[in-house]
């Protein structure tokens, strides 16, 4: 356990002494899209139909427009904070070539996050950028999503499966999804119509529940089943939502931290995906965020 206990205050807890918790290594290293940095250096997210502020105060974190209850049932483990990172960053720093990139991510958590939301966002990370990425989601939030207040502020939560399984390809291009909206579309639908309990057409190999609970290469395999998911868009659905932390994503920054630190030039990712795989084993999906942050803030060149 990352944090020793917490105190409640009007509108809000403070989780005393928390250990390997950085707002920028958790929120800038491209596992998460709804989190916004404030011009105080605090954070504002939207997740499982709740707006949080977090502050970062000395060794302290202050969860705002939140309550012990809501911390016990869904931040704790949302910020994974039962795991033992020390733990974690001791095996991989005895690699020498990531101790360097482990310090410099020090503070970088895997968020527990939700599979379908998750699912959709990176459909929508293909061959884009974050800035596109967030304004897309934001846009399928404020039409399909229900409003939530903060601080004279109107958020919007991730709309339901049932709210968005209506949604047109041409209202999906309107909200910036570009030629992906047709990959959302069919994969909403073939969740709603075939992958949920009790339809007609059940079919558990598109029940997003069923695949989370498969062993990590079957999860890696069924998720593949659904349009706009490739074996790297896998990778991180199963590493931010489903918690199958062999996976290995193999985007441009971790194939450049790769090449650069490990491999030959152009290796293909297939081959990048299982180095990573075998090398640092049910850790690789730490590795990988790690090398990530590394890479993409110190511009990493081949």
């Amino acid at each position: 356990m990352d944090f020793n206990y917490i105190e409640s205050f009007e509108g809000g807890i403070v989780i005393k002494n928390v250990r390997n918790f950085e707002l920028p290594h958790i929120f800038d290293c491209g596992q998460c899209f709804r989190w916004d940095r404030k011009e105080n250096g605090n954070y504002i997210g939207v997740a499982f139909r709740r707006v949080i502020e977090v502050e970062k105060r000395d060794n302290d974190v202050l969860l705002y427009n939140t309550s012990p209850q809501d911390f016990k049932e869904i931040w704790a483990d949302y910020f994974d904070l039962y795991r033992d990172y020390d733990e974690i960053k001791k095996i991989l720093k005895k690699d020498p070539i990531l101790k360097k990139a482990v310090e410099f991510g020090s503070g970088i958590r895997l968020l527990k996050q939700d599979p379908f939301e998750l699912i959709v966002s990176f459909i929508i990370s293909a061959n884009n950028r974050i800035p596109m990425i967030k304004r897309a989601l934001k846009k399928i939030s404020q039409r399909w999503g229900e409003p939530i207040k903060y601080r004279g502020e109107t958020y919007y939560a991730f709309p339901k499966i049932e709210k968005l399984k209506d949604a047109t390809m041409e209202e999906l291009a309107s909200c910036g999804t570009g030629f992906r909206n047709k990959y959302i579309m069919d994969t909403v639908r073939k969740i709603y119509y075939r992958g949920i309990e009790n339809r007609q057409n059940y079919d558990k190999s598109y029940d997003i529940n069923w695949i989370k609970m498969q062993k990590d290469e079957i999860c890696h395999k069924g998720l593949q089943k659904f349009m706009g998911i490739g074996p790297k868009v896998a990778d991180c659905i199963m590493l931010f939502s489903m918690q199958k932390y062999s996976a290995f994503p193999v985007d441009v920054w971790v194939k450049r931290a790769m090449e650069h630190f490990y491999l030959a030039p152009d290796v293909s990712l297939k081959k990048i995906r299982d180095f990573g795989i075998n090398k640092f084993g049910q850790l690789s999906g730490f590795a990988q965020q790690y090398l990530f942050y590394y890479a993409r803030e110190n511009n990493v060149k081949i």
